[in-house]
């Protein structure tokens, strides 16, 4: 082989080494959720949501289904701060079951039968409690009725894995 062809081979395995990227391991900073809270909208945090989260690029995200009010037993209260508690508690049991912090929710979607103002201080209230200052982003849809005749409250979730 010609004193040119290995030097053409050998600078082209070099460039091409270069061109490889190589992935760095992401430290924790890097998995963190970032909440965003524009100071040229309202501040959603006493109500106990964030108008935006952002996840980072790298990780797994898991969607949880909803989680109601019912106790291992599937037995509902008829009262409605019980199954808000409840169904924090079991969405608690989930993120667990999965190895995800509270602190790597990024959204929430609660469900609430026949909501009206009343029941918005229970809401929040839960959520401040199980969320602590992450707060995640959050919607509230009011329905008519939920899966299971009694169910007043459910919340799903989208989090962070590590």
């Amino acid at each position: 082989m010609s004193r040119t062809i290995k030097h053409v081979l050998i600078g082209g395995v070099i460039i091409m080494a270069m061109a490889v990227p190589t992935v760095a391991p992401a430290n924790e900073k890097d998995r963190k959720l970032t909440i965003v809270n524009p100071q040229t909208l309202y501040d959603p945090t006493p109500n106990g949501y964030s108008t935006a989260v952002i996840m980072p690029r790298e990780g797994r995200v898991a969607y949880i289904s909803g989680q109601g009010g019912q106790d291992s037993t599937g037995a509902l209260s008829p009262d409605f701060a019980v199954q808000v508690k409840q169904g924090y508690a079991n969405l608690r049991a989930a993120l667990d079951a999965l190895g995800a912090r509270t602190d790597r929710v990024a959204k929430l979607t609660v469900f609430v039968v026949d909501h009206d103002m009343s029941k918005l201080g229970v809401l929040t209230e839960s959520v401040k409690e199980m969320f602590g200052e992450a707060l995640p982003a959050q919607t509230l849809i009011p329905v008519p009725k939920l899966a299971v005749d009694g169910m007043l409250f459910e919340v799903e979730a989208v989090a962070l894995l590590d």
